[in-house]
């Protein structure tokens, strides 16, 4: 179990944690989200004792990471798959590890095997593509076998069979009752794999929930489509029915099921062409969550003003 206790980071001026306080759980994977410089990685720094906090404290089973008696055999970790030397080999990096632990090369090569990498041990690291060092450090994490796992974005650079494959490791480790906290951008990819979530915003959180609770957070809308929009529209609204959008003959209707808007429209002997119900993403949960801890906002592109989109003057 990882606890985070009142948990702060001041580099200078600038609060990177601000008073953070969570429990990460065995048995669940936990996602850990937010935006850019939110403060994920600070975090994820100070419970491994890498950072020193400004004030409170990180425990993992009880004890600050320092304090472990065996640390590798007790945390097992990915922050930067880049962090090993491009002319070692896979197995020189990984039997290097595995010496700290007493373990021998019948470890590294089952450690290089469960990540998909058994035939590519004796390549250098520098031949490696993305995908295959980030496999290298869930390899390295593996090596002492940890109650606890870290990964930080460990789904940058895999292919789609790689994100997969991570996504079904990640639920078997939480299912042998390991703790397992991973932090990443995709939320499509988090929707499928996390079982809790905890959501930070300028170094606060924002919100410690089961991800089946946030994401039931709000009703689904209904998208109607009819020939008579005006006429649909008008038998909804006294039904309770609010008006979330419309383009042209589609509404996007707030407050009513498809079944209830399906029922008046055919007691009106109105005709629908189409009638989807649009259940809430953990992207749109996640976007209103952090709608005011976003520091670095894009504006919607606007092609005529983009000097990229039109020909160059020939004479």
């Amino acid at each position: 179990m990882i606890e985070v206790q009142q948990l702060t980071k001041r580099y200078g001026t600038t609060l990177a944690v601000d008073d953070l306080t969570f429990t990460v759980r065995p048995g669940h994977v936990t996602g850990f989200l937010g935006p850019n410089g939110a403060g994920k990685s600070t975090t994820m720094r100070m419970i491994l004792g890498l950072d020193h906090p400004t004030s409170g404290r990180a425990l993992i089973a009880g004890r600050p990471y320092r304090d472990l008696p065996a640390p590798l055999r007790s945390v097992g970790a990915l922050l930067d798959a880049g962090q090993v030397h491009p002319r070692r080999t896979a197995q020189g990096h990984l039997r290097s590890l595995a010496a700290t632990l007493g373990e021998g090369p019948r470890r590294v090569q089952s450690v290089l095997d469960t990540v998909g990498l058994g035939d590519a041990g004796r390549r250098r690291v520098g031949t490696f593509s993305l995908g295959m060092r980030q496999r290298l450090g869930v390899a390295a994490a593996l090596l002492g076998d940890p109650e606890v796992v870290i990964l930080d974005e460990p789904v940058n650079g895999l292919d789609p069979e790689g994100v997969i494959w991570i996504r079904t490791f990640m639920r078997a480790l939480a299912a042998e009752g390991r703790t397992v906290l991973v932090s990443s951008h995709l939320m499509s990819e988090m929707a499928q794999t996390a079982d809790h979530l905890l959501v930070v915003g300028r170094g606060r959180l924002v919100a410690d929930v089961p991800t089946d609770t946030l994401l039931r957070g709000a009703e689904p809308a209904v998208r109607v489509v009819s020939p008579r929009p005006d006429d649909v529209w008008r038998v909804l609204e006294p039904a309770g029915a609010s008006l979330a959008a419309r383009n042209g003959n589609e509404l996007l209707i707030e407050g009513l099921g498809a079944d209830v808007v399906a029922r008046l429209a055919l007691a009106h002997r109105l005709e629908l062409h189409e009638l989807v119900t649009h259940r809430r993403s953990l992207e749109s949960a996640y976007l209103e969550l952090t709608q005011d801890s976003v520091d670095y906002r894009s504006q919607p592109f606007d092609a005529s003003s983009d000097p990229t989109s039109h020909p160059k003057a020939t004479t």
